[in-house]
């Protein structure tokens, strides 16, 4: 009799392409629990379902279920829980077999387990939907089950969202079985909506019984889901919106019901796609006059805090209410507040336009609305600020001396190009004087001492569970990394004893194939200490070689300092602390202290750690007098390591690699030319670096090496601990990181910049990598990186280290080579100056310029630009002639670009002379 299980009698186990078959060398039941306290014929059935479901023949399990009574399901329930745990653990080369026999155990398990909860868990198990099984065969065997177990099972499975979604069919066969209400759940309407989604979207719709329970929760998802987002015409098949409308106009759906809907999902907020759908099907439902008086509160929320498409919308419906005297001053008013605080330029102008309608129309408004209007004094186009002081200015009469003086004081919002129009309105006694300009820069960041290592085991432990987690700031792991190497040393078995209790559940300190190949990051020394890893594998870790990349480069330092550490750490060297700790966040190391480390490393007869040395040799400050005096104090201590310090310290005083930008022609495949892959680095030969350094530091000794553009070692747990191995060396560091910074320009990859923060912070001088990377930086797509990249940009100015004609001119050509975006590096130069930067930021583009207006064609988003460069010149009275800007002020025509630049040429001091000439 074919068994299955492992107790008693012999297992012959035979792998086949049809899965596998174990067959026992016994015709007897007892030693595998398949029968017990069933007849014989039972106790067959149930062997025969289980051998059936062991070679995945999932196709005969509904009708060897029909052969088994209750005791028989029950008693096969533990035997498929078992195969079910032993298939998890199949290898890849049995994939097909293991869905196969997925298949066969979720229909065999459907039939067999009793309780609501449990059928449910199984049938929902993600195991089982990888299977491809369909839900046919689940629903076949289920079909003859009591309603209101299956109700319940259907209820279950509705909740669990990757099943109501990815398994609709199986839930809306239950529901159907059952005779249920449809789910409303989220999983369960994205499954519906996927359904139903086609070419014949509306009769679909019209003759699902669904539909008029399920559309109000589709307007409701927070993430819509994509068929709605589909940008199809209006009227065409499958477009969402018209067949909702439709249907709505039939009776299907309450119209009314669905205007509330709508409006209610469009005040919550979200995403601009995933509001579409609501606010598409809101627009072709017109809402009529007493609807729109009804819903004033909506749309004023709409429009003070919606994404554009939303607020414009509002905006448009309030206005008509506004025109038709629908709408009272007061709630005009709260609108224009809202309004004129938003950043699109359509939007602020269109709130002004209405307000000026309004206010002719209605004079006495005048001293409840002016001074909503002076909230677009502060607007960062200076044509929507003129076009404000203009409205004031023609109703300033209608208002009291009260009003006026507010109005007045509003006026310091105005940019300076408008200071003699508007003392023309107020006078220029109420606009009082302007005060001498003053650079604003931010306080230079001051280094954060490194906390000294925690003094208790149970404190290190506690550390090390949030590093685990996460990867920390790069101080948190040295903390913690030298911790482990002084508790290893002074208290070995209590440390032993506290990591096995916290961590000894962690994956990577049981399975030994995570252990023997893929160990990363501080578990390395922590499953050390605890003996989780052979010292084969250790003494593998420590045989690294040269990289064949920076980046891998970098990683490959880390690395080989965490399995020296755990090689330290198995053993038990007298090693008592890390050399390589650094003293300052930064990652540099105060060269007075490794002295005394040394000294202490000399009194007690111990000799460095290899890669340790190396990597604070690396970290210590090497300018100024203080390094200086250290080396005068290293060499006298005697010791090799002494010597080596002493060297290092009046050697050279950086890497500085040398940088080469060079032109190779655009990519065949993109037409595009990709900054990474025109950079050339050539390291310059360091002897010391190759003859005694440790080879996972060769990379840095003389090798000359080309950055690689798609070049992946990019490690995201490694990857914050980069900056600190070369703290002192901002150059070298720099040419690494500007691959990454450049997907962050170049694609659409986020939080590329952090690291041109460490660059800004660090030590060592400030060349064309640094530049480059934070030029590429100021061009991020993403906003947050762009900001990143601003704050570096500050930081070195307010160091003093900041080149600014250089970092122009690398703008420029970053942007001749469509790398950095004009609209980008505008927003950019525009948060930057709205510190209080202005001169700062003019220094940079006055050396932009001149390459954007003689562009051969048009550079689009050159408006912008000189929109912040005239901003940075009124505020700061710079003066000077930029090449080609007489010529741009002088074209014919009120573009963008052409008003600002005779601003910008106003503002320099050349007026209308040059740019008449």
């Amino acid at each position: 009799m074919t068994e299955v299980g492992t107790r008693g009698g012999t297992d012959i186990t035979t792998g086949t392409g049809q899965g596998t078959v174990m067959e026992r060398d016994s015709g007897t039941d007892s030693g595998t629990g398949v029968g017990e306290g069933a007849g014989t014929g039972t106790g067959a059935a149930v062997a025969q379902l289980l051998d059936a479901v062991r070679q995945g023949r999932g196709g005969d399990v509904p009708g060897l279920l029909t052969a088994l009574d209750a005791a028989g399901r029950k008693a096969a329930v533990p035997e498929l829980k078992r195969l079910r745990k032993e298939v998890r653990g199949w290898d890849w080369g049995r994939w097909r077999a293991q869905q196969r026999v997925r298949g066969a155990l979720r229909i065999a398990g459907a039939g067999c387990i009793t309780g609501a909860a449990a059928a449910a868990d199984w049938i929902g198990g993600r195991d089982f939907q990888e299977s491809g099984d369909g839900g046919r065969a689940v629903l076949g065997v289920l079909s003859g089950r009591d309603r209101a177990w299956l109700t319940e099972v259907t209820r279950r499975l509705a909740e669990r969202p990757t099943v109501a979604e990815e398994e609709y069919a199986l839930v809306h066969g239950l529901v159907l079985l059952t005779g249920c209400p449809a789910p409303a759940t989220d999983a369960y309407v994205r499954g519906w909506t996927g359904e139903v989604t086609g070419r014949d979207l509306l009769a679909r719709l019209r003759r699902d019984p669904q539909t008029p329970v399920l559309v109000p929760r589709l307007l409701d998802l927070t993430e819509a889901p994509e068929p709605v987002t589909w940008q199809t015409a209006a009227g065409q098949d499958g477009h969402w919106p018209s067949a909702l409308a439709a249907l709505a106009g039939e009776g299907l759906l309450d119209r009314a019901a669905l205007l509330d809907t709508c409006a209610a999902r469009l005040l919550r907020g979200g995403r601009p796609r995933d509001l579409r759908l609501p606010l598409a099907l809101l627009q072709l439902l017109g809402a009529t006059e007493e609807e729109r008086r009804a819903r004033i509160p909506d749309w004023l929320g709409m429009a003070a805090d919606g994404p554009s498409p939303v607020a414009a919308y509002a905006q448009e419906v309030l206005a008509g209410l506004a025109l038709e005297g629908g709408l009272p001053v007061r709630e005009l008013a709260e609108l224009s507040g809202s309004v004129l605080f938003r950043t699109e330029k359509k939007l602020v102008r269109a709130q002004l336009t209405l307000l000026a309608k309004v206010l002719r129309r209605e004079p006495g408004a005048a001293a409840e609305l002016l001074p909503v209007v002076t909230d677009a004094f502060g607007h960062e186009d200076t044509a929507i600020q003129e076009r404000a002081l203009k409205l004031v200015g023609r109703h300033l009469g209608d208002v009291d001396e009260r009003v006026r003086e507010e109005l007045a004081g509003a006026a310091a919002l105005l940019s300076p190009v408008h200071r003699a129009a508007a003392a023309g309105v107020f006078g220029a006694e109420a606009c009082g004087e302007a005060l001498p300009y003053e650079e604003v820069l931010p306080p230079v960041p001051e280094p954060r001492p490194v906390a000294a290592a925690a003094g208790t085991v149970a404190e290190l432990v506690e550390e090390l569970v949030a590093l685990v987690r996460r990867p920390g700031e790069p101080e948190e792991f040295e903390r913690a990394l030298d911790g482990l190497v002084r508790h290893a040393r002074g208290d070995r078995a209590g440390l032993t004893a506290a990591v096995r209790e916290t961590f000894g559940d962690t994956y990577w300190m049981n399975d030994s194939r995570h252990v023997t190949q893929g160990l990363i990051g501080l578990p390395v020394v922590i499953a050390a200490v605890a003996g989780a890893v052979s010292p084969s594998r250790i003494h593998d870790g420590r045989r690294m070689t040269t990289a064949s990349c920076g980046h891998a480069g970098l990683g490959g330092v880390v690395e080989a300092r965490l399995w020296e550490a755990a090689w330290l750490v198995v053993t038990e060297s007298p090693v008592p602390f890390l050399l390589a700790t650094p003293t300052v966040h930064t990652g540099a190391l105060d060269p007075k202290v490794l002295v005394e480390r040394l000294r202490a490393y000399r009194d007690a007869g111990v000799d460095p750690a290899p890669v340790d040395l190396a990597q604070a040799l690396l970290r210590v400050r090497k300018a100024g007098p203080m390094a200086r005096a250290a080396a005068g104090e290293a060499a006298a201590l005697g010791t090799r390591a002494g010597e080596r310090l002493a060297d290092w310290l009046t050697a050279d005083v950086s890497l500085t690699p040398a940088v080469r930008f060079v032109s190779r022609g655009p990519d065949v495949r993109s037409r595009r030319w990709w900054l990474a892959d025109r950079i050339v680095v050539a390291v310059r030969e360091r002897r010391a670096i190759r003859e005694e350094f440790p080879p996972v530091f060769q990379w840095l000794g003389g090798e000359t090496a080309e950055s690689a553009h798609r070049c992946r070692h990019w490690s995201e747990q490694q990857r914050p601990q980069w900056p600190a191995v070369l703290p002192d060396d901002r150059e070298t560091l720099a040419v690494w990181l500007l691959p990454l910074v450049t997907d962050g320009a170049e694609w659409d990859y986020r939080g590329t910049a952090w690291g041109l923060t460490a660059l800004a912070e660090g030590d060592g001088p400030v060349g064309p990598a640094v530049r480059a990377a934070i030029a590429v930086g100021l061009g991020s797509r993403h906003a947050e990186d762009r900001l990143t990249a601003v704050d570096a940009l500050l930081v070195l100015a307010a160091r003093g280290e900041l080149d600014a004609a250089a970092l122009g001119e690398r703008l420029a050509t970053l942007m001749a080579e469509g790398t950095v975006k004009p609209n980008r590096l505008a927003d950019a130069a525009r948060t930057a100056a709205a510190t209080g930067a202005y001169g700062t930021v003019w220094a940079v583009l006055a050396e932009l310029l001149p390459g954007v207006l003689a562009a051969p064609k048009p550079v689009r988003g050159a408006g912008d630009l000189l929109a912040v460069a005239a901003e940075c010149v009124e505020r700061c009275g710079a003066a000077g002639v930029v090449p080609g800007l007489a010529e741009a002020a002088a074209r014919s025509g009120s573009s963008q670009a052409v008003t600002q630049a005779r601003r910008l040429l106003s503002a320099l001091g050349h007026g209308g002379d040059q740019a008449a000439s």
